[in-house]
C-alpha cells in the first residue's frame, strides 16, 4: 500500500521532513519505523481527534509492529495517550498529566512521540518532547489546516499561562512533519477558515501571485474540502481530483513560505519574525475572546488593524488594504471587532484599547517597552525584513473606535488631493460589467465597504468572475452576459448597511435563471438592522406589478427579500421615484435583459436626484446601450419615461471611475471653514456626479473663491470666521452634500436654508435629525422643515467645546463633523469606523495629505443619540394603555431616579392651552392624534420611533394594568374624552403594539400593593408601590442595578429555590423562608395555576399568570429574583422540545426586569445569542445541570463546560450528581482551579444527592439552598440556610464571633433582643453581649483586640473617645465626628477596626418609608446635639430642599449650619415660624428629650405649637427620637392636628440602624419581621 503512496517533500533547515500527501497513514507509520527505530512510540491526540483517526493508526502500528522479527531485541512498543481538546491543555498542568504519563510508562530517552492533532496538541507534545529526559524525538501529524501550514511547522513549542499565550515553551524541531491533506475532509469548515487565515498572512508578506490566487479563487478552495474523497483517492498522484490538487499546491505553497523562513532564522532573530504578522494585535484580541473566538479568526482582525497600522503611517495604500480584507472576508473571516460573531459575546464587552496595549506588552517580539509589530508594505512585502518599533501612541489610535481632530491650520496648505473613486460611479460600473460580454478593467474604482459587498454579492450569484492587477490598482471583470445562479441552499446574501447594493441588487436578483430541481429555489438578501429599516417599497412594488415574485420576510417595504428565478419581464414599468433615484437606476442597469423591451414611467410626484439617473444613463451607453428619454412633441419638455432596448452590454476594454465628488465636498470644505487652499483632481465642471456642482453653488457663495476646471476644483477659504451664510439653497442635486453644508452654516454669520434634501431622511440615519441633534450639541440652533433645514450660524469662539458626535454609523455624519472638528477643540468623532463605507482611510488622509492631527481616543461609554428624538441617554418613555396608571408610575420613577419627569398629557396642554378632553370635544380624535404626533414626536410617540429607541439601546417601559382596573378608571377619569368603543377591544388590539415598541414591562395591578405607603412593620407583607417603582427603574436604567452584593470573592451567598406552583401561597411566610438568602429562585417550569391540568414535563405556564406570579412576588421583597426555566433533562418539569417557548418566557423575564436569568447552555446557540442581545442590567447565570452521574469534575467533557459556559454568562453554574465523597472533592478542586483564573466569574459548582451535600456546605457563590416551610425542595440534597452554616461552623468554616454593646448605663438596651435574635434566626453560632464602662478603658482595649471579637455597637458616652482607637472611619462617621458601629475587616493578613455611624441610616429608613426620595420639600431637625447631625445628614441624603434646624441655644445651631455648608440649611429662632415664601416643613426629627417638651404652655418645658404641622399637600412625617413614653408630645400633638403626617417612634429609629449594624458584621440581612416583633414585645413589656 505504502509504495502506491505519492508524496511531496518539501525541505526545512536542509532536510526534507515535511511530507505532504493524501491518505497517508501507512506511509507515516512506515516512514516513522523505518526511519525512527525506538522502544517505544506513543501516539498522543485529543479526544476529538481520537474517535476520527487513532483507530486507524493503532490499527497499523500494531499490523506493522506484528510483523516485525524479534531477533535479540524486544519488540517495540505502541502506546497512545488522550487529553482533554481545547486550549485550557495547552498548559502547566496539561503538560505535567502527559510527562507523568510517560513516566508511568517507564518511555526512555529513545521513545518517539507523534502528536496528532491541531495546535495545542502539536505545541504540547512538542515542548514535552523538548524537556522530556532532556529531549526525545516527536513528529507532528497536524489535523487542521492552522496546524498544517503554521503551528507544526517551525519547531516552536510551547504552553499558555494565565499571563498570555505561548510564554513558556522551546525551539525544538521534529523529526518529521507529515501534511495528510485527507484529514481535513472532516475538519468543520469554520476550522478551515481558521487555518486560511494563516494562508493568507503568509501569501500577504511573502508572495503576491499566490495573494493573487488566494483572491480570486477562494470558491474553488473551499470547494476542494467539501468534496469527500472515497477510496483512497488522491494517495497517489494518478487518483488526485483537480481539487484536490488545488488544495494541496494551497498548502505546500503557504508550507514552503514558512519553510525557507525558519531555515534562515530557526530560532526567530528577525526574518522570522514576518510570520506573526497579524499575531501582535490578534494575540491580544484572542487573550480576550479566547476560546469561542478561533486563533485564525483573532489573527484575521489583527491582520486588518495592523494593515491599517501600516496605512497610517504612510507605508501601506488603502488598495492593499482593501485588497486583505476582500481575501480574508471571501474565507468567511471576520475583519472587524464589529462582526456580530464578536460584537454579541459578552467578552467583547472587555476589549479596550488600554486592555489590548497591556496585553500587547508580553510579546516575545518586544525590545523592552517597545512594541515591535509587522509592517506591510504592500500585497508581497513588508516595510522591514523584520518586525519593527511600532509607538503606542500609534497602536492606541488604530485601536480606538473614536477619534479628536487636533484643530489648526492645515499643515500641508495648499493641499493638492485626490479622492477616493466615486461610490455610485463604482457600483454602476460593478453591475455594468458583470452583467456585460467581455473582459473590463476598472481603474481607480473605490475600496470600500459598499463595493466589497457588491462584488462578494455578484461573485456569490456566479454573475462575474473577479481579479486584480497593477498590485490591486486595477480589478479585471470578467463579464458573465447576464447569466445569474441561486446561490446555495441557506445561503443569504447579506449586504450589511450597503444601500446601493440593497437597491441594485433587488433587480439583479430578478435576472437569475431558474435552477436544477433540488435547489434553492429563491435569492435571500438582508442587511444589517438599519438596512431593514430603509426602504424599499417602491422598487418591489414596481417590480411586483410586472410580474416578478418578491416577498418581504420580516417588515414589509423593507429587507430581508426573498426573490424567484422568474426573469424580468419587461414592457411597461411604472416606478414612484421621490424617494430615491436608485430605485430608478436599480431598473435600468437591468431593463436590457427583460424578456421585452422596457419602458420605464416614473410616477409619484417630483423625481428625486435626477443627476444620479443621467449619470446611469451615460454610463450605459459607454457599456453599449443606449437609453431614450422621451421629450413632449409641442414644449421639448423632457418627460420621466425612458425607453430601453433589449440587448447585452459589451464591456469596454478599461473604463476608469472619476474620483467620488461627495468624498471631494469634505476637505474642499476644511480649507472654506480654516481659510486655506484645496485643490481636488480628478472632479470638474465636466463631471457626471451633481455633488461637483458644491463648491460653484455653495461654498463660492459662502464667500469662498472657487476656480474649477473641466477636471479640477480648487478653493480658497476666507480667513477663519468670516463665511457667510446662505439664504436659500436647493441641494436636489447634491443631496449627499448638504451634511457638509450645514456644518459650514453652523459657523457662519446669519441664517442658512438648506432645501431639496427630503431623501436624506431614508439614507443611513435621519440624516437631517442627526445633524439637527449634533449640532445642538454644538449650541447651534437649527429648524427642521418638510425638505430640509435651517442653521442658524454663530461665531466659532461660542461653540460648544468637548462634544462627543454619534455618528449613527452614517461615513458622511462622521466626515461632515470632522471639517467642524478642525475648529472647534476638543470634538469626538465616535465610530470612526463608518467612514469605511466610502473612504476608508480618511483619518489617515486627514493627518498625512491634509496636515491635520487625529488622535485615537477611547470612550469609556458612547453616548446615544436618536435620529428622531432629543432625548438624553438616560431617558425612559413609558407607554400603556390609558388608565394603567403612566403618570403615576413616571412621577414615582422620576422622583426616585432624581430625573425630570414630562407627562405627555400635561405638556399638550401647555403647547396648546386647553385641556386634552376639550381639545378632542372640539376638534375630533382624528385632529388631536395629528396634533399629538407632531407636537411629541420629541417625545418618541409614534411606533417606529418607539422601534428606533429600543434598537439603539434606548428603554421603553409598557406599565401594563389588569383590564378589570382599567375599565373601572376609565369609568371616573374625565381629562381625556372615551375612545368611542369598547375598552377592552383597545386593549386587545394594542397588546400587541406595546409588545413591539417596549423591552420592558412593569406590571401596575394596583390591588396588589399597599396605598403607597411602605409599612415598616415587616409583620405585614406589602411593599409600598414607590419601593417597587424605585427598585424596578434603578435596575433598568443600570443606575444603581438590584444585584446581589455578597457575590464579590471572599463572601458567600444564597438563594432559595421556591417550588410553589402559586407564588402566593408563599406571599405570608415569605420572609421567614427567605431569611439568610440574598436571592429568590422562581422555578417557573414549577408553576402551574389551578386550572392547569398537564403532567409535570408537559406542562407551559402561560405568560400572562408568569408575569403576575413574579409582580405578587416583587409586592412582598425587594430581593434579587432568579428567573429559571428548568428543562426535563436537567433536572425540571420544563418540557425539553419546548424551545420557542423558553425563549418567549425567558424574554418576558428580561422585559420584566428581572436580576438574574438562568440559561441552560443546551439552547441552540442563536437562542442565547438573542437573549444577549436583550438582557440589559440583567446578569446571566450560565447553567449546566447533569442527572446521570456519568459526568466527572475531572474529565475533558467538564472543562470544554465551563469555557463555554464562562464565554456566555456572568455566573458559571455547573451541577453534576456525587455517588461518592470523593466527588465533592473533586468538585471542589474544580472550582479552585477555576476560581484561580483572571478574571474568574462567580461559579456555583455544586452535586446533587445525599452524598452531594458538602460540595453545597463548600460552594461559596449562590448556594441554592430550600426551607423546611416549603411544599418540596427543587433538588436532590438540597438543605436550608440554617443548616449550611450550622454545617460551617462545625467543619471550621464559621468560627463562632462575639458582638457588643460599649456604653453606661446600657443594662435597659435593646440591642441584645436584636442581633441574637437574628443571629438564632439564621442559624449562626454569634452572641451579642454588653460591655458597660464608665471610660474607654483596657476591657474595651482587650477586647476589641481579642481574635474573636466580631464587631460592636458604641454608645453614650463612649461615641467619642472610642475614635483613637480605630483605624479608619467612614465618609458618614468623619462627617457626624462620632461612632456608633465597629467592624472589623481584613486588609490581607492585617485586622482593620472601622469606624462607621449607622444612626443616619435609622433615621433614613424611617423617613423615606413614608415620603419619597426626593420629595422632602422641607425638613426640621430639633436639636443640635450629634444625633441632629445624623439627621441633617440622612435628611440631605434623601433630597431635602432645605433643612431648618432649631435649638434652645442658637450658636450650637449656627454650629451645625456652618459645618455643612455645601447643604442648605437654615436656622430659625421659633418653632412653627418659617423664613417668609418658604415651604412649611413635611418633615420634623427630634432629637431632644420628650420629657423637657410639652404641647401645652407648660413653664420650663419646650412648647410644640400646631403650626408645626401647617404642610397638608401631601405625605408628611414626623420622627421622635426618644424612647420613652410611648406617645410623646410631639407625636401626640401631629396625631391631634394633621391626618396627612405620619407618626414614627425612637425604637423605630433603633430597629433600623440596627438592621444596619446587623447587615454590615455579618453580610447578611437582618430577618427583620422575627426581630422587630420581638423587640417589640420587650419593649411594651418594659414601658
Amino acid at each position: 500500500m505504502t509504495a502506491t503512496t505519492d508524496v511531496q517533500k518539501i525541505s526545512i533547515l536542509g532536510k526534507e521532513s515535511i511530507h505532504c500527501g493524501f491518505h497517508l497513514v501507512p506511509y507515516i507509520v512506515n516512514t516513522v519505523l523505518t526511519e525512527l527505530p525506538a522502544s517505544t512510540y506513543i501516539l498522543i491526540t485529543d479526544s476529538n481527534i481520537a474517535k476520527f483517526y487513532l483507530p486507524a493508526f493503532e490499527k497499523e502500528f500494531r499490523s506493522t509492529l506484528s510483523g516485525l522479527l524479534n531477533g535479540t531485541h524486544a519488540r517495540p512498543r505502541f502506546l497512545s495517550y488522550i487529553i482533554p481538546p481545547g486550549e485550557t491543555s495547552k498548559s502547566r498542568e496539561g503538560k505535567a498529566a502527559v510527562e507523568d504519563f510517560l513516566l508511568l510508562n517507564k518511555c526512555t530517552r529513545d521513545t518517539v512521540i507523534l502528536a496528532l492533532g491541531g495546535g495545542v496538541v502539536g505545541d504540547l507534545v512538542g515542548f514535552v518532547a523538548a524537556t522530556f529526559m532532556r529531549g526525545v524525538r516527536f513528529c507532528q501529524i497536524p489535523t487542521s489546516l492552522l496546524a498544517m501550514v503554521d503551528s507544526s511547522v517551525g519547531g516552536k513549542t510551547a504552553i499558555d499561562t494565565p499571563h498570555g499565550k505561548n510564554l513558556i515553551g522551546a525551539f525544538w524541531q521534529p523529526e518529521f512533519i507529515f501534511i495528510d491533506a485527507a484529514l481535513l475532509e472532516t475538519l468543520p469548515s469554520r476550522e478551515f477558515s481558521n487555518g486560511m487565515a494563516e494562508v493568507v498572512k503568509t501569501a500577504a508578506i511573502w508572495d503576491d501571485s499566490e495573494f493573487n490566487s488566494l483572491e480570486s479563487r477562494s470558491a474553488e478552495i473551499f470547494a476542494a474540502i467539501q468534496t469527500p474523497s472515497t477510496n483512497y483517492a488522491g494517495r497517489s498522484e494518478k487518483t488526485r481530483s483537480d481539487a484536490q490538487k488545488l488544495l494541496l499546491s494551497v498548502i505546500i505553497g503557504s508550507i514552503s513560505v514558512k519553510a525557507h523562513i525558519v531555515t534562515i532564522d530557526p530560532t526567530e532573530k528577525g526574518l522570522r519574525n514576518l510570520v506573526n504578522f497579524g499575531h501582535s494585535i490578534g494575540h491580544a484580541i484572542e487573550a480576550i475572546l479566547t476560546p469561542t473566538i478561533l486563533h485564525g479568526e483573532c489573527v484575521s482582525i489583527g491582520m486588518i488593524l495592523e494593515a491599517e497600522l501600516s496605512r497610517q503611517m504612510g507605508i501601506l495604500s488603502q488598495v492593499s488594504v482593501g485588497r486583505l480584507t476582500r481575501c480574508l472576508k471571501a474565507y468567511n473571516l471576520p475583519v472587524s471587532l464589529a462582526d456580530p460573531r464578536i460584537a454579541n459575546l459578552p467578552s467583547a464587552k472587555l476589549i479596550t484599547t488600554e486592555r489590548l496595549l497591556d496585553i500587547m506588552k508580553v510579546d516575545k517580539k518586544n525590545q523592552g517597552n517597545d512594541k515591535k509589530i509587522v509592517l506591510l508594505s504592500r500585497i508581497g512585502a513588508t516595510y522591514e525584513q523584520k518586525a519593527s518599533v511600532v509607538p503606542d501612541g500609534l497602536i492606541s489610535k488604530t485601536l480606538s473606535e473614536s477619534v479628536t481632530v487636533v484643530p489648526g491650520i492645515p499643515s500641508f496648505n495648499p493641499v493638492k488631493m485626490t479622492t477616493p473613486g466615486s461610490k455610485s460611479i463604482s457600483n454602476r460600473a460593478l453591475v455594468l460589467a458583470a452583467l456585460g460580454t467581455g473582459i473590463c478593467r476598472l481603474k481607480n474604482l473605490l475600496h470600500s465597504d459598499d463595493t466589497q459587498v457588491m462584488m462578494a454579492a455578484l461573485s456569490e450569484l456566479k454573475g462575474a468572475k473577479f481579479e486584480w492587477e497593477d498590485g490591486g490598482e486595477t480589478l479585471v471583470v470578467h463579464g458573465g452576459n447576464g447569466s445569474l445562479s441561486v446561490p446555495p441552499k441557506g445561503k443569504e446574501i447579506y449586504l450589511g448597511n450597503a444601500g446601493t447594493a440593497a437597491r441594485f441588487l433587488t433587480t439583479v436578483c430578478t435576472l437569475v435563471q431558474k435552477p436544477p430541481t433540488g435547489e434553492s429555489e429563491t435569492t435571500v438578501i438582508t442587511g444589517n438592522a438599519r438596512m431593514k429599516q430603509r426602504p424599499i417599497g417602491p422598487l418591489v412594488a414596481a417590480l411586483r406589478a410586472n410580474g416578478s415574485e418578491i416577498s418581504y420576510l420580516e417588515s414589509d417595504g423593507c429587507l430581508p427579500l426573498s426573490i424567484r428565478p422568474n426573469g424580468l419581464s419587461g414592457g411597461i414599468i411604472q416606478l414612484a421615484a421621490s424617494v430615491s433615484s436608485q430605485y430608478v437606476s436599480s431598473v435600468l442597469l437591468c431593463a436590457p435583459y427583460a424578456n421585452e423591451p422596457v419602458t420605464l414611467e416614473l410616477i409619484g410626484g417630483q423625481v428625486i436626484s435626477q443627476p444620479y439617473i443621467d449619470m446611469t444613463v451615460a454610463m450605459m451607453k459607454t457599456f453599449g446601450i443606449e437609453v431614450i428619454r422621451r421629450v413632449e412633441k409641442d414644449t421639448g419638455k423632457l418627460l420621466d419615461i425612458y425607453d430601453i432596448p433589449k440587448g447585452s452590454y459589451q464591456n469596454p476594454s478599461d473604463y476608469s471611475i472619476e474620483s467620488d465628488a461627495s468624498s471631494a465636498t469634505y476637505p474642499l470644505a476644511i480649507a472654506a471653514i480654516t481659510g486655506t487652499s484645496c485643490t481636488i483632481q480628478n472632479i470638474g465642471s465636466s463631471s457626471l456626479q451633481g455633488d461637483a456642482k458644491f463648491a460653484r453653488e455653495v461654498l463660492e457663495r459662502m464667500g469662498c473663491e472657487v476656480n474649477q476646471t473641466a477636471t479640477e476644483t480648487t478653493v480658497q477659504g476666507p480667513p477663519i470666521g468670516q463665511l457667510k451664510a446662505v439664504e436659500e439653497i436647493d441641494m436636489e442635486v447634491m443631496t449627499d452634500a448638504f451634511l457638509t453644508a450645514t456644518v459650514l452654516a453652523a459657523v457662519a454669520s446669519g441664517k442658512t436654508r438648506i432645501i431639496g434634501i427630503a431623501n436624506q431622511r431614508v439614507k443611513e440615519c435621519n440624516r437631517i435629525r442627526a445633524m439637527i441633534d449634533e449640532l445642538a450639541k454644538f449650541g447651534v440652533s437649527t429648524n427642521e422643515l418638510d425638505d430640509g433645514l435651517e442653521v442658524f450660524g454663530k461665531p466659532v469662539e461660542e461653540l460648544r467645546k468637548g462634544v462627543s458626535v454619534h455618528c449613527y454609523d452614517d461615513h458622511r455624519v462622521a466626515m461632515a463633523f470632522s471639517v467642524l472638528a478642525s475648529l472647534v477643540p476638543g470634538t469626538i468623532l465616535e465610530e470612526k469606523r463608518c467612514v469605511e463605507k466610502t473612504w476608508p482611510n480618511w483619518w489617515d488622509d486627514l493627518q498625512n495629505k491634509i496636515g491635520l492631527e487625529v488622535k485615537g481616543v477611547e470612550l469609556s461609554t458612547p453616548s446615544v443619540s436618536l435620529s428622531s428624538a432629543r432625548l438624553s441617554p438616560k431617558s425612559v418613555i413609558l407607554i400603556g394603555m390609558r388608565g394603567s396608571g403612566k403618570t403615576f408610575i413616571g412621577d414615582l420613577a422620576a422622583s426616585a431616579l432624581r430625573w425630570t419627569f414630562i407627562d405627555a398629557d400635561n405638556y399638550f396642554e401647555t403647547v396648546h392651552q386647553v385641556g386634552v378632553r376639550q381639545f378632542v370635544h372640539e376638534n375630533g380624535w382624528p385632529a388631536f392624534r395629528e396634533a399629538e404626533t407632531k407636537l411629541l414626536k420629541d417625545l418618541l410617540t409614534e411606533k417606529d420611533l418607539l422601534k428606533d429607541w429600543v434598537s439603539s439601546g434606548g428603554l421603553v417601559v409598557h406599565v401594563s394594568r389588569n383590564i378589570g382596573e382599567i375599565i373601572e378608571y376609565l369609568g371616573t377619569e374625565g381629562s381625556r374624552p372615551a375612545y368611542g368603543e369598547p375598552v377592552s377591544e383597545v386593549f386587545e388590539r394594542r397588546a400587541t403594539w406595546f409588545a413591539e415598541c417596549s423591552n420592558h414591562r412593569f406590571i401596575n395591578h394596583v390591588e396588589a400593593f399597599a396605598d403607597g405607603k411602605i409599612v415598616v412593620d415587616p409583620t405585614d407583607t406589602k411593599r409600598g408601590v414607590r419601593e417597587e417603582v424605585s427598585r424596578f427603574f434603578h435596575h433598568i436604567s443600570g443606575v444603581s442595578a438590584n444585584l446581589a452584593q455578597n457575590l464579590m470573592p471572599g463572601h458567600r451567598s444564597y438563594f432559595l429555590s421556591l417550588t410553589y406552583p402559586d407564588i402566593m401561597l408563599a406571599l405570608p411566610k415569605l420572609e421567614e423562608l427567605s431569611v439568610g438568602v440574598d436571592a429568590l429562585e422562581v422555578r417557573v417550569d414549577l408553576l402551574r395555576s389551578k386550572e392547569d391540568i398537564e403532567p409535570l414535563g408537559k406542562h407551559i405556564p402561560s405568560e400572562t399568570y408568569v408575569a403576575d406570579q413574579i409582580a405578587a412576588l416583587r409586592r412582598v421583597t425587594s430581593l434579587p429574583i432568579i428567573f429559571t426555566v428548568r428543562t426535563v433533562s436537567e433536572g425540571g418539569a420544563f418540557p425539553d422540545h419546548a424551545q420557542k417557548e423558553a425563549f418567549s418566557l425567558l424574554k418576558l423575564a428580561l422585559s420584566l426586569g428581572v436580576e438574574y436569568l438562568d440559561v441552560e447552555m443546551q439552547l441552540p446557540e442563536q437562542t442565547i445569542k438573542q437573549l444577549v442581545a436583550r438582557k440589559g442590567a440583567t446578569q446571566f447565570i450560565a447553567s449546566w445541570h447533569d442527572w446521570s452521574g456519568r459526568l466527572k469534575w475531572n474529565s475533558p467533557e467538564a472543562q470544554a463546560m465551563y469555557n463555554i459556559a464562562a464565554q456566555n454568562g456572568d455566573i458559571v453554574k455547573m451541577v453534576f450528581t456525587a455517588s461518592t465523597m470523593q466527588d465533592n472533592f473533586d468538585c471542589q478542586a474544580f472550582a479552585l482551579k477555576m476560581n484561580g483564573r483572571p478574571g474568574a466569574k462567580p461559579f456555583i459548582a455544586i452535586n446533587m444527592g445525599a452524598v452531594g451535600q458538602l460540595s453545597r456546605i463548600l460552594n461559596t457563590t449562590f448556594s441554592p439552598v430550600s426551607h423546611p416551610l416549603q411544599p418540596s425542595r427543587a433538588a436532590p440534597g438540597q438543605i436550608s440556610f440554617a443548616q449550611v452554616q450550622k454545617a460551617l461552623h462545625l467543619i471550621g468554616e464559621l468560627p463562632a464571633k462575639k458582638f457588643y454593646l460599649f456604653g453606661n448605663p446600657i443594662d435597659h438596651s435593646l440591642s441584645p433582643t436584636l442581633h441574637n435574635n437574628a443571629f438564632e434566626t439564621l442559624g449562626l453560632p454569634h452572641t451579642y453581649e454588653l460591655l458597660e464602662t464608665a471610660e474607654v478603658g483596657e476591657d474595651i482595649k482587650n477586647t476589641i483586640a481579642s481574635p474573636d471579637f466580631g464587631g460592636a455597637s458604641v454608645t453614650i458616652p463612649h461615641k467619642l473617645n472610642i475614635i483613637p482607637l480605630l483605624d479608619q472611619l467612614t465618609p458618614a462617621a468623619k462627617v457626624m465626628g462620632a461612632v456608633n458601629t465597629i467592624i472589623p475587616t481584613n486588609d490581607g493578613a492585617t485586622r482593620i477596626l472601622v469606624g462607621d455611624n449607622t444612626d443616619w441610616l435609622g433615621i433614613r429608613g424611617s423617613i423615606a418609608a413614608r415620603v419619597a426620595v426626593g420629595q422632602i420639600h422641607a425638613a426640621l431637625v430639633i436639636g443640635a446635639g450629634g444625633t441632629s447631625r445624623a439627621a441633617i445628614y440622612a435628611l440631605n441624603d434623601l433630597g431635602a430642599k432645605v433643612i431648618y434646624v432649631w435649638n434652645r441655644t442658637r450658636s450650637r445651631a449656627e454650629e451645625l449650619r456652618t459645618s455643612n455648608l455645601d447643604m442648605n440649611i437654615q436656622v430659625i429662632d421659633e418653632l412653627g415660624q418659617w423664613p417668609s415664601g418658604t415651604t412649611a416643613p413635611n418633615v420634623i426629627v427630634s432629637t431632644i428629650p420628650a420629657s423637657e417638651t410639652s404641647f401645652e404652655d407648660e413653664p420650663d418645658r419646650l412648647f410644640y405649637p400646631a403650626s408645626l404641622y401647617s404642610y397638608r399637600d401631601g405625605p408628611a412625617i414626623v420622627l421622635d427620637l426618644a424612647y420613652k413614653p410611648v406617645e410623646t408630645p410631639l407625636l401626640k400633638l401631629a396625631k391631634m392636628t394633621a391626618s396627612n403626617w405620619d407618626t414614627a417612634q425612637g425604637v423605630e429609629v433603633l430597629l433600623q440602624q440596627g438592621y444596619a449594624q446587623f447587615e454590615k458584621w455579618t453580610s447578611r440581612k437582618c430577618p427583620q419581621g422575627i426581630v422587630s416583633r420581638k423587640v417589640w414585645e420587650v419593649y411594651y413589656n418594659r414601658v
